[in-house]
């Protein structure tokens, strides 16, 4: 088969790994790609929001499959517009990536079918807004209603942080037409656990569970970040509560999108907290998480060919997703100053030191070639992957292989997986 991967990130970066494993791939490309996606696919020189180039070259090209990795093509209706002109592509259409497109949607589906999530309102009105925030208890957390690189989420601790997140979000508009709505939700307390799930448009299969961190500095401090290193699986993440969010959580909302005429094909991301009353939703994501990708996917076992295929076509039922009995650390690189400015541009050395390291993955992010050199080119700019038998191991080699890369400027948390401790003192640390 020839694939087509659309998108230029970490994720990306994974997706590319796990198809060249599949028997089934015999040319891969990738667009616009990065300098580590190169090594899988052909990367083409095409953005990801130039939907009928893109589709002029799947079908130049005789492409046999396209996936979509990243968010602003699926809301932007990529999968729209390769169907309608007869091509094979995995993801949601327009209609249904609006569960991540615009948060104000999926509150009031969780609302209208009563799935677990935190009591919010939404607002198109920024005057409207702080005057309910005037009433409101605190913190409260304020979100963007659309795409904002995973920075759209402010928790505010005092009714003085909330007046400022307004007026960043609806008046200053920091994140752009995302915030010409806005929603104000209840702040929730618990451990948080990102669940990611291939769904066909009635069945529904989830992955392994993974935890990420958000916050760019240790002790989740600093501002929200696209995400600093994640892991996998939560320790927290119980058979029981499993077994609740499949009754509560998950099939309801494959059910609840068919039922408004908006069936979802593709990814469904779930961020979870698990709190004191039981699972809720934080969030919902129309693809697969970055970088919890890079802890997911080296885990899982099935052909993801397969797997693909099988949510195009409706049949999901007829497969079981297998994954290693083992568990996955990501440490993520970044460039001092992320997530507000940083300098790109400084040459990375040590990529070589992945060659051949079994259970150790580095995923591109941030980087482009310069000549024969391989440079910093974003604020997330390496994902460093290990696995372990355990989720201590895991931790360890992902630290060591971590240690493997240098580039100036280089930046990264060093309590990723923190809660791996929190459970053993706990008594609830397992694999």
């Amino acid at each position: 088969m020839k694939i087509l991967i659309v998108g230029s990130g970490g994720r990306e970066h994974a997706i590319a790994w796990k198809i060249a494993q599949s028997p089934k791939a015999d040319k891969i490309y990738c667009a616009p790609g990065n300098a580590g996606i190169e090594e899988y696919a052909e990367c083409v020189d095409i953005k990801a929001m130039e939907f009928e180039k893109l589709a002029a070259f799947a079908k130049e090209h005789e492409i046999d499959l396209t996936v979509v990795g990243m968010d602003d093509p699926l809301v932007g209706g990529i999968v729209d517009v390769f169907e309608a002109q007869g091509l094979r592509v995995f993801g949601p259409r327009r209609n249904a990536a609006i569960l991540e497109g615009s948060k104000a949607f999926s509150k009031d589906l969780m609302k209208k079918y009563h799935i677990p999530t935190a009591a919010y309102e939404s607002f198109t009105d920024a005057q409207a807004a702080l005057d309910y925030l005037r009433t409101a208890k605190f913190p409260i957390v304020l979100k963007a209603d659309g795409l904002a690189l995973g920075k759209g989420v402010l928790i505010c601790g005092t009714l003085g942080e909330a007046e400022a997140g307004v007026r960043e979000i609806m008046t200053d508009k920091k994140f752009g037409d995302a915030g010409n709505c806005m929603v104000v939700e209840e702040f929730l307390t618990g451990r948080e656990v990102s669940v990611l799930s291939f769904v066909d448009g009635k069945t529904i299969r989830p992955m392994t569970s993974a935890q990420d961190h958000k916050r760019a500095g240790d002790g989740d401090t600093g501002l929200n970040t696209g995400g600093m290193g994640t892991f996998s699986p939560s320790p927290f993440y119980t058979e029981e509560v499993d077994a609740f969010c499949r009754k509560y959580i998950y099939q309801p909302t494959v059910d609840a999108m068919a039922a408004e005429g908006r069936a979802f094909k593709g990814v469904i991301f779930f961020g979870l907290m698990l709190t004191a009353d039981g699972p809720k939703v934080l969030e919902y994501n129309a693809r697969f998480g970055d970088p919890e990708a890079q802890v997911v996917l080296p885990r899982m076992k099935t052909d993801i060919i397969d797997v693909f295929e099988a949510c195009i076509d409706g049949t999901l039922d007829r497969m079981e997703l297998q994954f290693e009995d083992n568990a996955a650390v990501c440490v993520v690189l970044a460039s001092d100053g992320y997530p507000v400015s940083y300098r790109k541009g400084y040459p990375i050395s040590g990529l070589e030191s992945f060659r051949g390291r079994d259970g150790c993955y580095v995923f591109h992010a941030g980087t482009a070639r310069n000549g024969d050199r391989i440079v910093t080119n974003g604020g997330r700019v390496l994902g460093v992957t290990a696995l372990g038998a355990d989720l201590k191991e895991a931790r360890k080699n992902a630290y060591e292989a971590a240690g493997l890369v240098s580039f100036e400027n280089k930046y990264f948390r060093h309590d990723i997986g923190k809660a791996i401790d929190e459970a053993d003192a706990a008594g609830k640390y397992s694999k």
